[in-house]
């Protein structure tokens, strides 16, 4: 579980029981302060990343998955991300950068977290984005599916609801 900026690891917990109440749940707390506020990689402004951090913190946060996994026995190559806006952009960073390291996502709001690079190749991996037509902020972002498959198997899951990325 993935909050956005200003969360914390119990603010989509209620999402998650309604998802599965039988999963077992790995919420984080981001380890970025943006005006006191968590967050999972440093912003430039609104709606601009700090491309660098963005990839050092997606490489930092692939680690501790791999250590959790280890430290809590649950099966690394098992793990669904669900995220909410700055939650979502990490995971969907996680599927741009690092190969194989989500089996899935529920992304929120996300908008396309690195530009100008090759797609990964998603074929097998389940991802659903929820993103709001009045949401200025989420252009393209169905760049982040490329050769993924939807969470009903279709090519692409994509819900858009006529919200914003702070009502929904």
């Amino acid at each position: 579980m993935l909050h956005g900026t200003g969360g914390d690891e119990n603010s989509l917990l209620p999402l998650a029981e309604m998802i599965d109440p039988e999963s077992a749940v790995l919420s984080v707390r981001g380890n970025v302060l943006e005006n006191g506020m968590p967050r999972f990689f440093r912003r430039l402004a609104e709606g601009m990343f700090d491309e660098e951090d963005l990839i050092y913190q997606t490489q930092e946060f692939h680690r501790f998955l791999d250590d959790a996994a280890k430290e809590y026995q649950f099966d690394r190559n098992n793990i669904v991300a669900i995220g909410y806006s700055n939650g979502a952009n990490i995971a969907a960073s996680l599927l741009f950068l690092m190969n194989d390291s989500l089996k899935g996502a529920i992304l929120h709001h996300p908008m396309v977290p690195i530009r100008g690079i090759p797609l990964p190749n998603l074929t097998g991996t389940d991802v659903f984005i929820g993103a709001g037509t009045n949401d200025t902020r989420i252009g393209g972002t169905s760049r982040i599916v490329g050769g993924g498959r939807g969470i009903c198997g279709d090519p692409l899951g994509k819900l858009r609801t006529p919200i914003d990325n702070h009502r929904g």
